[in-house]
């Protein structure tokens, strides 16, 4: 019984819809492959007696898949922080500082403080880091830091090329999709950044992370005027650039997490 347990249990998250996803499959592995090329020797070692033989793109959906599972029921808060409208980024700022929620931001600290402890044990070392990997490109999503009232723009509907969706659904992967690249094809064709662009992105805190991310949330909600708005050609060609640029800031900001906990 328990082995067909695991083997239901594995067919549900391989098969699980993807729209389910932050940022989708591909984005999380987008952002994870451009953190590991970024890595110092002694980060690089450490995390790979942690993941053993996966690496950290494959890793990165784990939290998305475990939503099969009700046991990890109480993750679901981790993965976003939704914000007032119209917040001033020193209000957002401040509000960060003194958060004790249950949110992504309050996670990912957390999480980096547990994965300095030695003495934590593998098992929840390798859950931590799981999560961790996941979470920090959540954050990058700019739907995931946006409206409570809509659910980071679930509930704001859009047509794109003809085919109803949602504006966090169009953020999580459609976006990505609509690019027709693999995830090792995509980090290649945007990771290039100079030195000083990622000595300058790695000093940033995460709370600058989520800051970011709000404004451009703004922006895109002040975009769609009506229901079901008609999104495609014009709407990728205004926003790749910044897509992409979340992915890889996602990517470098992680790697230079990975690289202060572990290097």
């Amino acid at each position: 019984m328990k082995t067909m347990r695991k083997l239901l249990l594995a067919a549900i998250l391989f098969y699980i819809p993807a729209h389910s996803f932050a940022w989708g499959v591909l984005g999380h592995r987008i952002v994870a492959q451009i953190a590991e090329s970024y890595l110092t020797h002694k980060a690089r070692k450490q995390i790979q007696r942690i993941l053993g033989y996966e690496s950290m793109a494959m890793t990165s959906n784990w939290p998305d898949f475990i939503k099969s599972d009700s046991n990890f029921n109480y993750l679901s808060n981790w993965h976003y922080i939704n914000l007032r409208e119209g917040l001033a980024e020193a209000a957002i700022e401040q509000m960060l500082q003194q958060d004790t929620t249950v949110n992504a931001y309050t996670k990912i600290n957390w999480l980096s403080g547990q994965l300095r402890n030695k003495e934590l044990a593998p098992d929840m070392k390798l859950m931590y880091l799981r999560l961790l990997i996941h979470i920090v490109g959540d954050v990058h999503q700019p739907m995931h830091v946006g409206r409570l009232e809509d659910l980071g723009g679930n509930r704001i509907r859009v047509q794109w090329f003809n085919s109803p969706t949602n504006l966090h659904a169009l953020w999580d992967e459609k976006l990505i999709d609509f690019q027709q690249l693999s995830y090792t094809e995509y980090a290649t064709a945007i990771n290039h950044t100079t030195r000083e662009q990622r000595k300058q992105w790695q000093a940033e805190p995460a709370s600058r992370w989520i800051i970011d991310s709000y404004n451009i949330a703004q922006q895109l909600y002040a975009e769609i005027n009506t229901p079901d708005q008609k999104l495609s050609y014009r709407y990728n060609f205004d926003h790749v650039q910044t897509l992409n640029d979340q992915l890889l800031k996602g990517g470098v900001h992680l790697a230079g997490l990975l690289n202060q906990i572990f290097g």
